[in-house]
């Protein structure tokens, strides 16, 4: 259940930032209503999971998956590109959530 919690969590940010671009510097209503109630959202999930996840390994997981999500939301609803040492800046930060969260004594296994 606390990662099916840590993931509610990611996708309300990853929806939530991407509405930014949207919301325009909050003067668009929708938007705005979307990145408000998607970072509460975010914030309320994340907070429920470090009752068993260690705060270290869930902000890494809900940061570093985050960071990969909204690019990927950038390059498809937004056109932005991505270079090959960007791809790989990416691939990085797939591999240190991963050995984080399947290797590391750290993390709730």
């Amino acid at each position: 259940m606390t990662y099916a919690l840590l993931f509610v969590a990611i996708v309300a940010e990853v929806i939530a930032t991407s509405a930014l671009k949207a919301a325009e510097g909050f003067t668009r209503l929708v938007p705005s209503l979307i990145v408000i109630v998607g970072y509460g959202v975010a914030f309320v999930c994340l907070s429920l999971t470090l009752k068993t996840i260690p705060v270290g390994i869930a902000y890494a997981t809900w940061s570093g998956v985050g960071i990969v999500l909204v690019a990927g939301v950038g390059w498809a609803l937004y056109g932005q590109s991505l270079d090959l040492a960007g791809a790989v800046g990416l691939g990085l930060i797939i591999a240190g959530v991963l050995i984080v969260n399947l290797v590391s004594k750290t993390a709730v296994h």
